[in-house]
């Protein structure tokens, strides 16, 4: 059994590195009459960079949801957590779908390190997970509240033309608030605030980082 929860977690590792995702809701889209407007190159390369950091962030959220119910399974036999975080993680498919979509239509890539960002989000997901149903659950708290702000701070610096990112990442963030109640509904545990400052400062390094690579 837990060889099958392995080899489906490796799956999922690998469709989300290296397949194309598949979105099961439309793209957002701007109101019609803000649509159209061309960016200048200056505009593209900040939006392509910003977009570039919002999907590393999907990469992890699918590896933190694949760890976290891999632990759960294997660590608690929680089957029923175990669904709960998989549902989740296939809502931010969409995501990562929707922001790949904007890369290609920027004429930019996804980060180069993508594999190692994955990598340590699914080994925190393991983690914390392996502590128990509380601590999982407010790790997944802390997390989407983490992002929905990175998120935000995103609307203020995407360029005002930029309409089409700024549909995606309205709905990401709306999508994430929602995601960090629901957890908090199910039994989430404050996470304490020296792991809060190092989860923020892991989290700043990783956007730096993404920006440019």
């Amino acid at each position: 059994m837990i060889k099958d929860y392995l080899l489906s977690s490796l799956d999922n590792s690998l469709r989300t590195l290296w397949g194309k995702p598949h979105a099961t809701r439309p793209t957002p889209t701007p109101a019609a009459e803000a649509r159209g407007e061309p960016l200048s190159p200056e505009a593209r390369a900040l939006s392509g960079a910003l977009m570039r950091v919002n999907h590393v962030g999907e990469v992890c959220a699918q590896a933190l949801y694949t760890g976290q119910a891999l632990g759960a399974r294997v660590f608690h036999q929680d089957e029923r957590l175990a669904q709960q975080l998989e549902a989740a993680g296939r809502e931010e498919t969409d995501h990562l779908a929707w922001t790949q979509q904007r890369l290609n239509e920027l004429g930019a890539r996804p980060s180069l390190l993508n594999p190692l960002w994955h990598a340590g989000a699914f080994t925190l997901g393991v983690a914390a997970a392996a502590v128990g149903r509380g601590a999982s659950l407010g790790f997944v708290v802390e997390t989407e509240r983490q992002v929905e702000a990175h998120l935000a701070g995103h609307m203020q610096r995407l360029p005002a033309q930029d309409h089409a990112s700024r549909a995606v990442v309205a709905q990401m963030q709306a999508d994430e608030a929602r995601h960090a109640q629901e957890a908090k509904q199910l039994g989430a545990r404050d996470v304490p605030a020296p792991l809060q400052a190092a989860m923020r400062a892991m989290a700043k390094v990783m956007t730096t980082v993404a920006h440019r690579v």
